[in-house]
């Protein structure tokens, strides 16, 4: 059974960092392609950040671009998502997905791409 939990979340002052953090289970980690989305009240889910299955590739969105890194750790099946200078536009719940890549290269960045989702984590940003 699949499993995708994201922790890290929390109620931050604007201009504070976070680490958001994306573990998996009962996949083979290094074949997915693992992506960042986040949904605010009355918006549309929205790609923020994804990786490659090897790590070699990075794609951001330009709402994030220059204030955020992703990284992975495949060997603890984990994904790292760190924002930094966050502002109130930041604030969401942050869900991470993961989806089987038979390519290296291959970064998805629409949600329905993705195979499998965690339950999300609140990120809340006041000014």
């Amino acid at each position: 059974q699949v499993q995708v939990t994201e922790s890290g979340g929390g109620s931050v002052q604007a201009g504070a960092s976070l680490r958001l953090s994306c573990a998996a289970s009962g996949l083979t980690f290094s074949s997915y392609a693992v992506g960042w989305f986040r949904q605010a009240p009355g918006k549309e889910r929205e790609f923020v950040a994804g990786i490659s299955r090897n790590g070699g590739y990075e794609y951001y969105a330009d709402s994030v671009k220059g204030r955020s890194t992703i990284s992975r750790d495949n060997d603890k099946n984990t994904v790292y998502l760190l924002m930094i200078a966050l502002t109130s536009e930041d604030t969401a719940v942050y869900y991470c997905a993961a989806d089987y890549r038979t390519r290296a290269t291959d970064l998805p960045t629409t949600a329905s791409s993705y195979d499998y989702w965690g339950q999300g984590t609140q990120v809340t940003v006041s000014s």
